[in-house]
């Protein structure tokens, strides 16, 4: 914190103690009409602050109902403190701007009249018609907060959510489901849970690491970029690429360009799988488990880059610190490996052996291929519409695999 926010906020604290501070005023009545009140704080040297100016200024014209206070932070004290004694009052923090408060809720960040700007109208409607549920009163149990992650609004933008949504489509990969199913199958000869535990935990952990310092190279290059227009546009087009190469890869498996394991490389990735089932030290065992890891997953980030590449776009373009940035990367990756983590304690507790057939693989490639499709169809479109609707993510996640289990039975009654 500067000195110049903390001498804001010292000066803040005394006034409301004092008990000059000024009452929040959410409606009004005007002529038997509600009028809705919205507060945005900017500071001129904000860019997200320019881009809403103009959003800003248009709500006036279109909703005469609408009363804006336009406060600008940056050159004036008064403004500090008014901005610092809302979100207070609403047990916010008021770390950026630009900021809205409408009917007791607040929003930071701007993007488009789309995305940002339709949340607010729909806050300031549905204050219009209920000014009863304006009272900062109502407003805990809406939001919450979650150490390095910031503010979670069901009702608003849930990054949480989107994130949990999109990892869990990730983790359906084929390719690493291959590695680790063979690897474990391997494992059940030599009939020892704590040699599987060891391997499997070993595996799927340096995986992890491996696909979040993948993910983190995404988030510094799109960070080093910003929020242009045209990288959105062609994180989109790659990632329909993506979708199309393996949806194709179910009707047309082993021909033409494809993002699977490669057939020349699994012989090397074999090989290492039958080391580490011959190896007796604990320290060989890690040590192969681990270049074994790194090996695969090299391979395995072709199966599905596409997902990272969408999610850490869409992360850069919220209004989020650097650790907050890297805590979501955290849960995306927590999220990514806990079905291998599942697999590797079935297999412990069962020493069961099992393989992904062509057909099971062929399977997840279709559901993969149309959720990376829908996602860059949508990032193309309308990219703010992931992030700004609470369901737009679960709903994406629901048409692909209803689409994929329908082309599924439509694929096997022709063939029988």
């Amino acid at each position: 914190m500067t000195f110049r926010a903390f001498f804001a906020t010292f000066l803040l604290l005394m006034s409301v103690a004092a008990g000059a501070s000024e009452s929040i005023q959410w409606t009004s009545k005007h002529d038997d009409d509600t009028h809705v009140h919205l507060y945005f704080f900017w500071s001129a040297s904000c860019p997200h602050c320019q881009k809403a100016l103009p959003f800003i200024r248009s709500l006036s014209k279109d909703y005469a109902w609408l009363e804006v206070h336009s406060a600008e932070i940056s050159q004036s004290r008064a403004n500090q403190m008014r901005f610092l004694e809302i979100a207070t009052a609403l047990r916010q923090e008021p770390r950026s701007v630009p900021a809205f408060f409408v009917c007791g809720r607040m929003i930071t960040g701007y993007d488009s009249p789309q995305g940002v700007g339709q949340e607010i109208i729909r806050l300031a409607l549905d204050c219009r018609q209920s000014p009863g549920a304006a009272s900062p009163a109502t407003a805990p149990g809406k939001a919450f907060m979650l150490p390095f992650v910031g503010t979670i609004d069901p009702h608003g933008h849930s990054l949480l959510l989107f994130t949990v949504i999109i990892a869990g489509m990730d983790s359906f990969n084929p390719c690493a489901f291959f590695v680790l199913l063979f690897l474990l199958s391997l494992m059940v000869h030599a009939r020892s849970r704590s040699r599987m535990l060891l391997i499997g935990i070993t595996f799927v952990s340096i995986s992890a690491l491996v696909y979040f310092m993948f993910m983190a190279a995404w988030l510094n290059l799109f960070m080093m970029i910003g929020a242009m227009p045209t990288i959105t546009l062609v994180a989109g087009l790659i990632a329909v690429t993506i979708g199309l190469l393996n949806t194709k890869d179910y009707f047309q498996f082993g021909q033409g360009p494809s993002l699977s394991i490669p057939a020349s490389a699994k012989p090397s990735l074999f090989r290492r799988m039958r080391g580490l089932v011959r190896a007796n030290r604990t320290t060989t065992i890690l040590v192969g488990t681990a270049g074994l890891a790194i090996a695969a997953n090299s391979y395995e980030l072709l199966c599905t880059a596409g997902f990272p590449m969408v999610f850490t776009r869409l992360l850069t373009l919220s209004e989020l610190s650097s650790a907050q940035h890297y805590a979501y990367l955290v849960l995306y990756n927590l999220v990514y490996v806990l079905p291998l983590m599942v697999i590797v304690l079935i297999f412990a507790l069962t020493l069961g052996a099992y393989k992904l057939s062509e057909q099971q693989g062929r399977l997840l490639k279709l559901v993969s291929g149309l959720m990376m499709l829908g996602l860059g169809v949508v990032l193309l479109v309308a990219p703010d519409a992931l992030l700004s609707k609470l369901w737009s993510g679960a709903l994406l996640l629901l048409a692909s695999v209803v689409i994929a289990a329908g082309v599924h039975w439509l694929s096997s009654k022709r063939a029988n």
